[in-house]
């Protein structure tokens, strides 16, 4: 394990340095602790020294009951949390996506009715004024709301937005910034307005999604590495191995972005074929940085200096992957047993609970976390991904290795 000379003194200088030692991972910083702990005062999750036993009810097995488990074991035990502190922001939104996604899976109305309490009280509105991606974000939980009874109030406010948004060429009035100009964006707000293209019928919300994107893809996206830096600020920053800096969690971001949107890109739109090509070339990467144990590392060019495994961004590369060889557009044979072990390596944190842990706290780049470390918008990426990798496992029960090869 390499460990920078300064996060060496720091532990000497910290009281638990002995059981940073033994531990045999890098605590946070002070600063990184501070930011956990304005998570944690804010409800997103929570960091504990000690998350308790692992799980060892739990399966790896990709067959539909084996996934339906380890799902509602992480959601039930999120759920409760969750509604006892309802927020817009975008941490609570990725969640709601998660929670509508199992009640899908499932057939469980819980979580739907959970989400239907949830946009009654906030009563279908945004956070504004002139809502960024990360405000707009809980309007995907509003739409699908809506396409499953279709009344107007339902996204009236969010339509209201999105039409003011529309007319403008930059963030809002005095920043200049690109409207996405940071790559969790795109997780965050094509999703939210290509629905409203489902939902009106109108070109617009569609035809703003690929200028957009395209605007960010310009910017961010490194044609070498076929990865995103997180913004521009980072194109030119590097790890403590010299490499560049490509943060699990925001790749993570863009992948289930791209999954959020394909669906509802019409079929003969001639802009698909570039949203297929980014999922095709990320995955192709991603899946090469993957450790031997199935899982990735906050810096993913840099897995020695962060030693945890990061479970958010694992997650939402589960998700991406699953739903690219659920569509077709990623080859089976080649990324199922990638698939299959990140999905094993997922589930070695979750807690016997239903704590997920390994999740990096909020932030624009790699950093420490303790293990036990879970926070909302980790785990919504996670029921992300165990209801597409149902969707994957229940076309392809059989267990044999004809089905794990990608051969039926």
């Amino acid at each position: 394990m390499k460990i920078q000379p300064h996060l060496m003194l720091l532990a000497l200088s910290l009281s638990s340095g002995l059981l940073h030692a033994q531990q045999n991972y890098p605590l946070p910083t002070p600063e990184m602790q501070a930011i956990i702990d304005k998570d944690t005062s804010r409800h997103f999750g929570d960091a504990p020294a000690d998350g308790g036993p692992l799980a060892t009810d739990l399966s790896p097995a990709l067959t539909p009951a084996a996934i339906d488990k380890a799902m509602r074991k992480v959601a039930d035990w999120q759920l409760d949390r969750t509604m006892h502190h309802l927020d817009k922001i975008w941490t609570s939104a990725v969640l709601f996506s998660g929670f509508m996604a199992v009640s899908e899976s499932t057939g469980d109305q819980k979580y739907r009715d959970a989400m239907l309490t949830m946009a009654n009280g906030f009563e279908w509105k945004l956070r504004t004024p002139y809502p960024n991606a990360d405000d707009i974000a809980v309007a995907q939980t509003y739409l699908e709301l809506y396409f499953q009874q279709p009344s107007p109030e339902r996204i009236a406010a969010t339509k209201e937005q999105l039409d003011i948004l529309i007319k403008l060429k930059t963030l809002r009035p005095g920043d200049e910034r690109q409207p996405w100009w940071w790559c969790d964006a795109l997780f965050m707000g094509p999703p939210v307005w290509v629905r409203m293209y489902k939902a009106t019928g109108d070109r617009k919300y569609l035809d703003y999604v690929h200028t957009q994107w395209r605007i960010t893809y310009d910017l961010l996206y490194d044609q070498e590495e076929h990865l995103y830096a997180r913004d521009a600020s980072y194109k030119t920053k590097r790890e403590p191995n010299g490499k560049k800096v490509f943060w699990s969690r925001g790749e993570g971001w863009v992948m289930g972005g791209l999954a959020r949107t394909l669906d509802y890109i019409p079929a003969d739109d001639p802009q698909r074929p570039f949203y297929i090509e980014q999922l095709q070339q990320m995955s192709a990467r991603i899946a090469a940085l993957q450790g031997a144990d199935g899982q990735w590392h906050a810096g993913l060019l840099d897995p020695a200096s962060y030693p945890l495994p990061e479970t958010s961004g694992a997650a939402l590369f589960v998700y991406g992957m699953a739903y690219g060889v659920n569509r077709g557009y990623l080859d089976a044979k080649t990324y199922r047993p990638v698939i299959e072990r990140a999905w094993a390596g997922l589930l070695k944190n979750v807690y016997a609970d239903g704590r997920l842990g390994g999740i990096q706290q909020t932030g624009a780049e790699p950093a420490f976390y303790r293990p036990a470390s879970s926070f909302n918008y980790g785990v919504g990426g996670f029921l992300l991904a165990a209801t597409e990798l149902k969707k994957m496992a229940s076309a392809c029960p059989d267990t044999s290795s004809r089905c794990r090869s990608g051969q039926i």
